[in-house]
């Protein structure tokens, strides 16, 4: 599965942002050519909540782990909250391909990372995607009020 593939099944679910920066965008340089993802439906990125789910396409300043920087490699990391990090890792190598692994940063937080999705992975980061979204949307209407 390509990060294309993820980003247009997390654009599909109701309420999703995609945010991409790029040049026009006025978001940092360094984040040109990732995708973050956000329950946000009125289209504008929120200014004080994180995304739940982001692709990553490059080594990060104190994030690399998980070798980024060779050619054709990816990481989608998804917040699954603490409580689930141990039900639904599977390795423990953040440079591992297709493996779910705790966030090498973020684990801590309830993040999980996926690099390069396969085979053995693919559906379950769509799963783990959605969950997040709709968590998300959760703490949204929560905070509205609403449920």
């Amino acid at each position: 599965m390509d990060s294309r593939q993820i980003i247009e099944a997390v654009r599909a679910l109701d309420g999703a942002l995609v945010v991409e920066p790029d040049p026009a965008s006025g978001l940092p340089e360094l984040a040109w050519g990732d995708a973050f993802f956000y329950y946000a439906p009125d289209g504008v990125m929120p200014e004080r909540t994180q995304p739940y789910g982001t692709i990553i396409t490059k080594d990060y300043p104190g994030d690399t782990r998980s070798t980024l920087d060779l050619p054709g490699r990816f990481r989608v990391n998804i917040h699954v909250g603490r409580a689930a990090m141990q039900e639904i890792t599977d390795g423990d190598d953040p440079s591992a391909p297709d493996s779910v692994v705790p966030h090498p940063l973020y684990a801590d937080a309830g993040w999980v990372s996926v690099v390069n999705p396969g085979p053995r992975t693919s559906d379950r980061v769509l799963s783990l995607l959605s969950a997040a979204h709709r968590a998300a949307r959760a703490r949204v209407l929560r905070r509205q009020g609403r449920r």
